[in-house]
Formats: C-alpha cells, sequence, structure tokens
C-alpha cells in the first residue's frame, strides 16, 4: 500500500507553521545571544580546581567589575568554565587571573580569543553574505538542473522556501536555548547553518530528479501522483542517510567537546528539519503551485464542529 504523503500536505505545512511560530515568538521574545565574533567581547575557558561552583566564580567576576559576565560550565568533570566578558583591555586579562589565582588557587587559561566591535561587524556582514550568496546559488542551479522541465523556477523556489524552513527552525530552537541556557550563535553556528542548506538541498535534489524521471517516463497523468510515487521510490534512502548521518553527528557532540558544540546541534536540528522539508515541505510545494492551491490551506484549517454545522 503506497504512502498518501502528499495527500497530507496542508497537514504538514500546519506542524511547520506551528514550529516556526513557536521560533518566531522565541526570537521576538529572548531574540539571539551573539558571541563576540558578531558583537565584540572576550572569551576564555579556564579550568579550576572541580569543587569550584559556577556561582562562585561568577560572584568573584562580580567583585572585580565584570556584572554582565556569562559563564558557563563545560561539563568535562574538570572544572573547565567558558567565560565571556566585554572586550578586555590592557592588563585586564592578567587581572583576572591574578584575582582567580588568589581566589581558588591555580587557574589555567586554556584558550582565550578577543573580538573588536569593528572585526565583529564586518564578521556579522560577511556571514549574512555568506548565506545569502548560497541561497542565489542554490536557486539558480536547480532552476538550471531542471531547466527541460515545465516552470522550472518552481523547483528553485520551492528548494530555496524549504531551505528558509530549515533555517528558521535552527535559528528558533537557538533563541530558545539562548534564553534558557544562554548559548551563543558563533561562527561555528553559521558554518553549521551552511552545512544544514547543502545536506537539505542535496535531498530535495534527489526527490525533484525522481520527479522528473517519472514525468518523462508519463507514470500518470496526475501530477499529485507522479509526486507522491516519487516520494515513495525515494523515501528509504533519504531516511537512511539521514540517520546514519544523525549517528556521527550525535557522537560529535557526546565525544568531540564544546568547542563545536554549536556546529554539531545546528547540524542535529538541521537533519532532522532537512529530512522532514525534503520529504514533507518541497515536493508538496510543487504541487500546490501547480494546482494553484496557496489559498487553500486558510479554508482547510479545522473549524469547531458547531461552526462547520453552521457554514
Amino acid at each position: 500500500m503506497m504512502f498518501d504523503i502528499v495527500g497530507k500536505r496542508f497537514r504538514f505545512f500546519l506542524i511547520s507553521g506551528v514550529v516556526i511560530l513557536i521560533g518566531i515568538i522565541s526570537l521576538a521574545t529572548f531574540g539571539l545571544n551573539a558571541g563576540i565574533e558578531f558583537s565584540s567581547g572576550s572569551m576564555m575557558t579556564v579550568s579550576l580546581a572541580p569543587e569550584v561552583k559556577q556561582a562562585e566564580l561568577k560572584q568573584e567576576l562580580a567583585n572585580l567589575g565584570f556584572t554582565n559576565a556569562i559563564i558557563q560550565e563545560l561539563g568535562t568533570g574538570e572544572g573547565d568554565f567558558l567565560i565571556r566578558t566585554r572586550e578586555l583591555i590592557g592588563k585586564e586579562k592578567t587581572q583576572i587571573e591574578d584575582a582567580l589565582t588568589a581566589r581558588f588557587g591555580h587557574v589555567e587559561v586554556k584558550e582565550f580569543d578577543s573580538m573588536s566591535s569593528m572585526v565583529a561587524k564586518e564578521t556579522t556582514n560577511n556571514a549574512a553574505i555568506a548565506v545569502a550568496v548560497a541561497a542565489i546559488g542554490i536557486l539558480l542551479y536547480v532552476t538550471w538542473a531542471f531547466r527541460r522541465m515545465p516552470k522550472p523556477f518552481h523547483y528553485g523556489t520551492c528548494a530555496i522556501i524549504a531551505l528558509a524552513h530549515d533555517a528558521l527552525i535552527a535559528l528558533g530552537i537557538f533563541s530558545i536555548l539562548g534564553g534558557i541556557l544562554d548559548w551563543e550563535i558563533n561562527l561555528m553556528f553559521i558554518t553549521g547553518i551552511l552545512a544544514v542548506i547543502g545536506y537539505s538541498v542535496n535531498n530535495t535534489v534527489v526527490v525533484f530528479d525522481r520527479i522528473r524521471e517519472n514525468l518523462k517516463m508519463s507514470v500518470s497523468s496526475s501530477f499529485e501522483v507522479v509526486v507522491n510515487g516519487s516520494l515513495v521510490e525515494t523515501l528509504g534512502r533519504s531516511l537512511n542517510t539521514s540517520l546514519t548521518t544523525l549517528f556521527v553527528v550525535v557522537a560529535l557532540f557526546l565525544f568531540v567537546g564544546a568547542t563545536i558544540q554549536n556546529f554539531a546541534v545546528v547540524l542535529l536540528i538541521g537533519i532532522i528539519a532537512g529530512t522532514f522539508s525534503s520529504i514533507c515541505i518541497a515536493p508538496t510545494l510543487l504541487v500546490v503551485w501547480e494546482r494553484g492551491e496557496w489559498g487553500r490551506f486558510i479554508k482547510w484549517m479545522p473549524l469547531p464542529r458547531a461552526k462547520a454545522k453552521e457554514a
């Protein structure tokens, strides 16, 4: 029995809409915690005695005048903390080290990075340009690849909508993590987003290519039937590829450490969202566009029984 994926397209749109709406509300409420690459500041990873508590470290930094310092325990079990402060100038870094040594004993600074506001602004602009160029390049490539198909621009546009879907979900979840756990977005986050874009469009193009093959073979006169059949034929490949990739990403997250935390989490979110969008969003949008159903979703929205009977 064939799965009717396309027939449930409006349910999939509703699921995505709810998840994206939650993310937008979080973005409006919490925003995004920008790392030093995008907002300037200094960040250091320090190793203290295992018995030192995060609250004690925060209080000591407050005593030094760094009341807005962001502190994260890295969970290594070795007393490692990530400290984010405003940009440290002159001997301020040394003063922090001396004060922490006097208070907690031996202190080892494992990593230290500092970013000026000018460099942070340039990095933000470059990151935005990178994402925009990737999106435009994908739109042009997919449109060109399917140029022999009727309405090839539809394929490129649907692929871009699916990518925007994945990016919005990742941004929304990171906004929630930032509001609850003080997670920040950094260059590893942007790297992860770009990797997700490439991974997601690969799955989407595989489905689109099968649609093209089935249209050429005239499998059915119904475009909806052709798209659904193509989805079912590629479903096992898409799920197996995503599942095996998830195993690798989970291993990276669990065993490599906090240095690539953002990258691994974005990949984890993106692979799940990208698999969903390449199966349930991009191909079904082709059907919506072909059938001119853009206004049908509002009419499809379930109504209470009383109102439905009155209508």
